[in-house]
């Protein structure tokens, strides 16, 4: 049995369209059945080989397994999912509605910067305002000018990144806010957990800040892992004050 779908197929009850089913644009292949629901307006289909086209005469289309489409899929309208994954980039032109929680694995909110030079500032580096308004790695203790430490080292991955831009400049992203590794000097005084880290003279390292009223408005965050003596990267969370 061959049905042509050109035009508009209506069936009022329940039934099944076998065999063979050609749409408006291409043959979708052999298959065994093609179910309708009675007084849904709803079509299963189990297997589809070509191109699948449902007009405003079928309100719902559904498939019994995963459903792989190798080009483009163009809705233009709802998008209702009780579970979506995507494995590529999601680009959206219009809003995004969320009554429920927003999940991110990662840790940090960063935001990109330009960054001065054309060399990439190594992760965990911590970067202040430069006279152009690009960043630059901290060149001297509580420097006031500090913007956040340079996004991505450790385990610690950003899970939201603002101000994303296509640029042929040298752009990276910057934590503001959250967990990041950062790389600290412990030589100026030990750090223990909780303490407040600012700008050292060591280019690019944090370090305990000692005097708090110096240190006020140059604050980066609190150190999440001590360092008794010496130069390394540990866990603290960016709270610029």
């Amino acid at each position: 049995m061959k049905d042509d779908l050109k035009n508009a197929t209506i069936v009022g009850g329940a039934g099944e369209i076998g065999k063979h089913v050609e749409t408006a644009t291409d043959k979708v292949g052999e298959m065994t059945h093609f179910p309708v629901k009675g007084g849904t307006n709803q079509a299963e289909i189990p297997a589809v080989q070509g191109t699948c086209f449902a007009s405003g005469t079928l309100a719902g289309l559904f498939s019994g397994g995963n459903v792989e489409i190798e080009k483009d899929l163009a809705v233009k309208g709802k998008v209702v999912a009780e579970a979506f994954s995507v494995n590529q980039d999601l680009h959206v032109n219009k809003n995004i509605l969320v009554t429920g929680d927003i999940q991110l694995v990662n840790a940090d909110v960063a935001e990109d910067f330009d960054v001065s030079g054309a060399e990439k500032v190594l992760a965990g580096t911590v970067m202040v305002f430069g006279s152009e308004g690009a960043l630059c790695e901290s060149q001297q203790a509580y420097d006031k000018r500090v913007a956040g430490v340079i996004s991505g080292a450790g385990d610690y991955k950003p899970g939201l990144v603002l101000d994303k831009q296509q640029s042929g400049g040298n752009r990276q992203s910057v934590a503001l806010m959250g967990k990041v590794f950062c790389k600290v000097d412990a030589d100026f005084g030990g750090i223990e957990v909780g303490d407040l880290l600012t700008t050292s003279p060591t280019p690019g390292h944090a370090m305990k800040a000692g005097d708090p009223m110096q240190a006020f408005g140059t604050v980066i965050g609190k150190a999440l892992r001590p360092l008794k003596e010496g130069r390394a990267q540990i866990p603290i969370l960016v709270a610029l004050q």
